[in-house]
């Protein structure tokens, strides 16, 4: 299955969730947000969200500064 992920693209044997696959990529935590070809994605249905062969995912962290 391939899956584009922040814009590059990423080759997976099997399809997932999106939780088995943020935790797949090394994202834990909650320091961050997810789309799924565009619309956010709340972390209460990671589990119950499964991705589908060319999707799109941004996952974003928020940056401090100014």
């Amino acid at each position: 299955m391939q899956l584009l992920v922040n814009g590059k693209q990423h080759n997976f044997e099997s399809e997932k969730s999106l939780s088995e696959l943020l935790q797949q990529l090394g994202y834990s935590g909650e320091t961050f947000a997810v789309a799924l070809n565009g619309d956010f994605v709340p972390r209460a249905t990671y589990e119950q969200t499964l991705l589908n062969a060319g999707d799109s995912l941004d996952i974003v962290a928020p940056v401090v500064g100014g």
